[in-house]
């Protein structure tokens, strides 16, 4: 597994540079957005942190599972956020109030380093851009509604790079077949739209560890 101190050394300038580093381009699966898609926002958030109590602290992205009884994007891995509203200022503003409301973090305790440019999520009709944020004091945070969110946890990047957890997720429905990066993180499956915002970032940052893409597995509705 890789060794994720070198990647915290300079992670958060790193992360801050996504800007000029990532090319929408590298989103061409994604549908280009032409139906009127409603804006909205998501929080990636990193921190040096500790996925568990005991151990030592490494580099650590925020994510959740969304709850199974939830109409769109059920029981998937992703990120805290969700789509603009009125008084939102900014993109920034709604993925904060998002994860506040999701996760209970706190706003004041994040550093936001980039908004990329919005991404088509065709599934539920949105235009959402990432944005990126880095934590410096982060805490254990929980669920606030289980009818929306079951699970609220630090996943290590080091086990997200690891070639051993990676895998091209594919998912037949009605006729259509999606193939796409995915991840297993201790038995949990990180696919879809998640996968490829996580999966385009580490390779704009360089961070992407050589994986077997022919390596599959059938996802299923």
């Amino acid at each position: 597994m890789p060794d994720p101190y070198p990647l915290v050394s300079d992670a958060r300038a790193q992360l801050a540079g996504l800007v000029e580093r990532i090319d929408p381009a590298v989103f061409r699966e994604l549908r280009v957005g032409d139906r009127g898609e409603r804006p909205a926002a998501v929080l990636v958030l990193f921190s040096e942190a500790k996925a568990q109590p005991s151990a030592p602290a490494e580099l650590c992205v925020l994510l959740q599972v969304r709850a199974a009884t939830l109409r769109q994007h059920a029981g998937q891995v992703s990120f805290p956020g969700g789509r603009v509203e009125p008084g939102d200022e900014d993109a920034a503003q709604t993925a904060l109030r998002e994860a506040a409301e999701e996760t209970g973090l706190d706003p004041s305790g994040v550093d936001v380093l980039a908004t990329l440019p919005p991404v088509p999520l065709a599934v539920s009709n949105h235009l959402v851009a990432p944005v990126i944020g880095w934590w410096e004091h982060p805490i254990v945070l929980s669920a606030i509604d289980p009818a929306e969110t079951t699970l609220v946890w630090q996943v290590p990047v080091s086990q997200l790079l690891d070639p051993a957890s990676r895998f091209t997720a594919v998912r037949e429905r009605r006729g259509s077949r999606y193939s796409g990066p995915a991840f297993d993180v201790e038995g949990v499956v990180v696919w879809g739209f998640t996968a490829i915002l996580l999966d385009r970032l580490f390779d704009a940052l360089g961070w992407t560890q050589r994986w077997d893409a022919t390596r599959e597995r059938l996802i299923e509705p």
